[in-house]
């Protein structure tokens, strides 16, 4: 299926989840993701603010803090992305793609920090179709060492997506569904 029709697609079957189904599923991410060897040995996690019908990173956030991880997300600026320190949610702002990130902060050093990343859609070879900004593929192809795992709900799992060669997949794909 063409991203186009693809994105357009798996937005609809977003946007038709109630808070309350996206509140559980998120919750069974969320554990998912606890019960990962790779959440165990990360000494910081690399999240992403969650919007609209994403699966909620605020618990996931809260929680590394309190395993003692440090937690950072994503700061726009032009057209590179990088990841801030974020020690609580205070002094976030609305970025112009709608989405929260922190108004200033540290830019983050690890480079063996486990990476959340968001997506419409995803296969199980780890390929994504993201948003359309190219954000996370430009990012993580300048820091190749970091393990990235994408959470999904399980219609945003498909069999296929033509990833482009500039494409950086996920190391594993965690869905309410399944894991893969």
């Amino acid at each position: 299926m063409e991203k186009r029709a693809l994105r357009r697609e798996i937005s609809e079957k977003k946007r038709a989840l109630t808070a309350d189904a996206i509140e559980a599923r998120s919750s069974l991410l969320a554990q998912r993701l606890f019960d990962t060897r790779h959440y165990r040995r990360a000494r910081s996690v690399y999240a992403y603010l969650s919007f609209n019908q994403e699966v909620r990173t605020r618990p996931i956030i809260e929680r590394a803090w309190a395993d003692g991880k440090r937690v950072a997300v994503p700061r726009v600026a032009g057209d590179e992305m990088a990841f801030v320190w974020l020690d609580s949610f205070d002094g976030l702002a609305i970025s112009g793609f709608g989405v929260p990130e922190p108004a200033e902060g540290e830019i983050a050093d690890d480079e063996s920090a486990l990476v959340l990343m968001p997506g419409l859609a995803f296969d199980r070879e780890g390929n994504r179709v993201g948003y359309g900004g190219g954000y996370y593929d430009r990012y993580l192809a300048r820091h190749l060492d970091h393990v990235k795992i994408a959470l999904c709900y399980d219609f945003q799992l498909v069999d296929a997506i033509d990833a482009e060669t500039h494409d950086i997949p996920a190391d594993l794909v965690i869905t309410d569904g399944t894991e893969v």
